[in-house]
């Protein structure tokens, strides 16, 4: 397994477990953080004993956003990394999930800060979980600059759009229970306890079959922008293929039979 010094990769059966792990500086985006991303992201996709991931933050925050100080000039961290930026200078959009969508699923375990980046990161995932202490916002404007991270297009399509240009415009935090209730994450749990319950939701969905799973996915963001009529035409074309498989066939005895599916990707 990959991994740097500022973002472990841990495996627990077939989830990948990515933490972000600068907690001295609440997990902001460093060079180091991002490739480290970048290549659990392409981990996951290579590696087919991978299920779905699960997103964190190690030290009670999940991600403040990119670092200021580099941005005033002052430098990151990571200068063994820049040629890896040299040779593909979309790898930090890639690792933000702005540029990359990962075949599996994606689970977001969020503790205390998720603010700026950390919330445009947030929107790449698939599912979401948060303690309840957690903090959400797009900082940005505030700051006098831009969400580049993917924010006023994707955010307004996850949440109704006077929410997402509230959030958008004013800059101001939100507490977890307001991002629950406006759409943006869909479950709220105890502190301490979100990673817990992202592996909770991992397990339900590493017991069902991958193939079938990764179409799901797949269809349920290539339609998001077509017409009905294009989305159900795309859906029999993801969806048709699934029933062919010997996965499809292994669903319908272990049914039959009462018994725990066993998938091969097959």
């Amino acid at each position: 397994m990959g991994g740097t010094e500022h973002l472990t990769v841990r495996r627990e059966g077939a989830t990948l477990v990515l933490t972000l792990n600068r907690p001295e500086a609440k997990n902001a985006l460093s060079l180091p953080m991002l490739v480290g991303l970048y290549d659990g992201w392409l981990e996951a996709d290579a590696d087919e004993s991978v299920r779905s991931v699960v997103l964190t933050g190690a030290g009670g925050a999940f991600c403040a956003g990119m670092d200021l100080k580099a941005l005033a000039g002052k430098g990151m961290e990571g200068d063994q990394y820049r040629h890896r930026m040299k040779a593909d200078p979309d790898l930090h959009w890639k690792a933000m999930l702005r540029h990359h969508r990962p075949r599996k699923p994606v689970i977001a375990a969020v503790e205390g800060y998720c603010v700026a980046g950390g919330t445009e990161i947030l929107q790449g995932t698939d599912i979401r979980v948060a303690g309840s202490s957690a903090t959400f916002g797009l900082f940005e404007v505030k700051r006098g600059l831009f969400p580049i991270g993917g924010s006023t297009v994707r955010l307004q399509r996850q949440i109704p759009r006077t929410h997402a240009l509230e959030m958008l415009l004013t800059g101001r935090p939100y507490s977890a229970a307001e991002a629950q209730a406006i759409g943006l994450i869909g479950h709220v749990v105890p502190d301490g306890t979100a990673v817990e319950k992202a592996l909770e939701i991992a397990e339900q969905i590493n017991a069902c079959g991958p193939l079938a799973v990764e179409a799901v996915k797949a269809s349920v963001y290539e339609t998001a922008d077509q017409t009905e009529t294009e989305g159900l035409k795309s859906e029999l074309a993801r969806g048709w293929p699934v029933f062919d498989t010997a996965d499809a066939k292994e669903g319908a005895r272990a049914f039959a039979e009462k018994r725990p599916p066993v998938y091969r990707r097959a």
